[in-house]
């Protein structure tokens, strides 16, 4: 089934590309439906390719959905059957489902986004993985719901209504956090929960958790239990036999993973690294150090601002909700790049959320010093995005404002894990775990990698690595001023001594040199228009400052006005036939 919602009209941000959707589900009134379905009951409908439904030997379950399972021999184990049995993932599922009932969810150690229908009582369930690796949105107006993993599969079924609430977090963050979306109709099912219908009641199979199980045993310990279980996930992400791909930075979280594999696969290695040009620094002298530390085949791409501006509209055009991360064009571009050589990629995503990355610091200095500055921490953690948070009560229109000056803190999707009765630190990981992760890193890995033709595996967010870093002391993790001790300590003995031990710069995508000196005209085109897509939101006045750099102390307009563009053309590309 092919989707294009692109008009020739768009003359600012055309694209004609046609999406392929996997699957989609109608739930409700659905007897007028004919149209591509495979697979019917009375509330229920199909629309899918064959291998992502099963149903079950019993023909009571039907099971739809997008599923990676990486203990899949375990499971098979578990039902009876032979691990070389050639059943589908989504097979496996309906079986456990079977003889569990929702009890299997605790069972599943992988990536997916399923529903599953009871013909017999006559129930849907619609089911999240546990980190977020996977995507699942349904709408909530009309007699018929629809459910499907890709956001735009569901443009015929919804407004163009804004939810201003998502909007303003959008601002704020470079993502959409939580269960809401952009289109005030439609919703996401929640990490590690499943919706039942039609009750309408959402259960949470899994929960991220703060469990330190010793405080007396060292760092060397905890390392060498982070290793084993870092290997365990790698080779389970290895592809038997086939070469493999690593983004790799030359940071210490794209660095490790290069390392564990060469270590553990049997077949080639491509790396892949990327630099902006001789404008700009790099970090091609750590990638290329790890490169031929691993003797991995190395490839590197050079993305010209040219590059950046023109492919935007298609980069777009792929996610979900809208990303304001300046590196979305570039894993595209690389992804692509990849995909000539390999099928599977691995990266390094994952690192800074679950073991104390550094953009932890400004919120802990925060804790000791806010009664001092009088910020609160819902205030000090908007803040550290550094993105728009300061800037809203100029940048939105004054009836948008207004309109969102009544929400409280207490209805911010962050509020209860940043007052949680845990250690501040691990407070700040599950936010970044939770939200972060699963609605900006994740799903923009998944979303870009697709549309590469790739599959993307982080091997640094496989749950169980999630879980293992919420039970290793914060010590361990943030010691001071050197952060990630306990990875460090882990992979010590196979990386270079100037990987482990470099200070953590990023990957810092020029931006602000990109609107200083090539973007300015099409940017001021594009969001200075009167009839721009952000236009009813967003106060010109200051996107015309912002473009002329006018006080920008501290060289942040670019990353704000990226932001914007990214938003105009999401917008733009996914407005509705």
């Amino acid at each position: 089934m092919l989707f294009n919602f692109f008009k020739s009209s768009q003359s600012a941000i055309t694209t004609n590309i046609e999406f392929k959707s996997s699957w989609c589900v109608a739930y409700g009134k659905i007897n007028n439906f004919t149209k591509d379905i495979i697979w019917q009951d009375q509330q229920f409908a199909v629309i899918a390719e064959s291998d992502n439904l099963a149903i079950s030997y019993n023909q009571r379950f039907v099971v739809v959905g997008d599923i990676w399972l990486t203990n899949r021999g375990e499971l098979l184990q578990k039902l009876g059957m032979d691990i070389h049995d050639s059943c589908s993932h989504q097979q496996i599922v309906a079986q456990l489902w079977q003889k569990y009932n929702s009890e299997c969810l605790n069972l599943l150690v992988g990536m997916f986004g399923l529903v599953v229908w009871d013909c017999e009582k006559q129930e849907l369930y619609l089911i999240r993985d546990a980190i977020g690796s996977r995507t699942l949105y349904y709408t909530k107006i009309g007699a018929t719901c629809w459910i499907a993993p890709k956001l735009r599969t569901l443009t015929p079924y919804r407004s163009d209504n804004l939810d201003l609430v998502a909007l303003r977090d959008y601002l704020c963050c470079a993502f959409v956090p939580g269960e809401r979306t952009l289109w005030q109709d439609i919703k996401e099912i929640r990490t590690g929960s499943f919706l039942q219908m039609p009750s309408q009641q959402v259960y949470h199979y899994w929960q991220l958790k703060e469990q330190i199980i010793d405080t007396n045993q060292s760092l060397a310990w905890y390392g060498e239990k982070l290793r084993s279980l870092l290997e365990q996930v790698v080779k389970e992400y290895l592809p038997e036999n086939q070469p493999v791909g690593v983004f790799l930075s030359g940071g210490l979280d794209s660095s490790s993973i290069t390392a564990l594999a060469a270590k553990l696969h049997n077949a080639p290695i491509h790396t892949y690294s990327i630099h902006f040009g001789t404008e700009t620094a790099n970090e091609l002298e750590f990638s290329s150090l790890v490169a031929k530390h691993c003797e991995t085949q190395h490839h590197i791409l050079e993305i010209t601002f040219r590059d950046m501006w023109k492919r935007l509209p298609e980069t777009m055009a792929y996610l979900d909700d809208p990303i304001g991360d300046p590196l979305t064009v570039p894993n595209l571009l690389i992804g692509r790049i990849a995909r000539k050589n390999v099928q599977i990629t691995l990266n390094g995503e994952g690192g800074d959320p679950c073991f104390g990355g550094p953009k932890n610091q400004p919120m802990l200095i925060n804790s000791l010093y806010g009664a001092i500055n009088n910020q609160d921490s819902l205030q000090a953690f908007l803040i550290s995005f550094q993105k728009c948070a300061l800037d809203l009560p100029q940048l939105l229109k004054p009836e948008i404002w207004q309109s969102l000056k009544n929400e409280s803190n207490e209805s911010s999707v962050f509020y209860d894990d940043l007052n949680a009765d845990v250690n501040y630190l691990n407070r700040l990981m599950a936010l970044n775990i939770k939200f972060k992760g699963a609605d900006q890193i994740l799903t923009k890995v998944n979303n870009l990698t697709q549309a590469a033709d790739l599959q993307g595996l982080s091997p640094l967010f496989d749950q169980r690595v999630v879980e293992l870093s919420m039970q290793v002391p914060p010590e361990y993790k943030l010691s001071g001023v050197e952060e990630k001790a306990v990875l460090k300590t882990a992979v010590s003995d196979i990386l270079p001594d100037r990987i482990i031990h470099r200070p953590k710069s990023g990957m810092m995508v020029p931006v602000q040199l990109g609107f200083r000196k090539y973007w300015q005209r099409q940017a001021r085109k594009l969001l200075l228009n009167e009839k721009s897509e952000i236009s009813a939101y967003i106060n010109q006045d200051i996107l015309r400052e912002w473009l002329d750099f006018k006080g920008d102390v501290w060289g942040r307009y670019g990353i704000k006005l990226w932001l914007l563009v990214s938003l105009e053309i999401w917008l733009g590309v996914n407005k509705s036939i």
